[in-house]
């Protein structure tokens, strides 16, 4: 049986551009405090849980300014 190889090389970078995404998206989301769009926890659940995207999405739709 034949191993399958992974290309780190494609992988590493979505990891670190991840967890940039995770830190500044939770230190900004603590930053604002009262003025989140929404309510303030559900938008740290989709910062932490919704791997890429989540932060991505707290930017465009959860800030005020």
């Amino acid at each position: 049986m034949e191993s399958l190889a992974i290309n780190w090389q494609l992988i590493l970078p979505l990891f670190f551009i991840q967890g940039i995404l995770l830190i500044v998206g939770i230190l900004d989301w603590a930053k604002q405090g009262e003025n989140v769009r929404g309510n303030r926890w559900v938008w740290f659940v989709v910062i932490v849980f919704i791997n890429i995207i989540g932060p991505i999405l707290y930017f465009i739709f959860g800030r005020r300014r």
